[in-house]
């Protein structure tokens, strides 16, 4: 059983960083500071870092690995939450559907998607 869950968690790891790259680009595109540095190669010791600047000082940190999954988000070097395993993937769904649908007139003028100020609880 133990070998079977390794794996499934190794493939998770794995498209989870294919997630993230496309994300990136796809931010990247609409002229979004965002970055994903992946690291290994294949199943074997694969991760990735992935920082996105969703305005103002305001700043999420999605991170990968065969240790875990986690997410930060800061605001004027203040982190606001941290959240770990399937709550982090939530988020991170979460975030990437209001990054990539279409900025309202009115947001763009505001300074991009600083607005995606999150629902999420808080930080405990």
């Amino acid at each position: 059983m133990f070998p079977r869950l390794a794996e499934q968690y190794r493939c998770l790891v794995h498209d989870l960083v294919l997630s993230l790259e496309a994300l990136a680009g796809s931010l990247q595109k609409r002229g979004l500071a965002a970055t994903c540095y992946s690291c290994g190669e294949g199943l074997e010791g694969s991760g990735a870092s992935f920082v996105a600047n969703l305005g103002t000082n305001h700043m999420v940190r999605f991170l990968v690995s065969d240790f875990g999954i986690s997410w930060v988000e800061s605001r004027d070097g203040h982190e606001l939450v941290k959240l770990e395993g399937a709550d982090a993937i939530q988020e991170l769904q979460r975030v990437a559907q209001v990054l990539q649908e279409p900025a309202p007139a009115s947001a763009e003028a505001q300074g991009g998607v600083d607005s995606v100020a999150h629902s999420a609880k808080p930080q405990s």
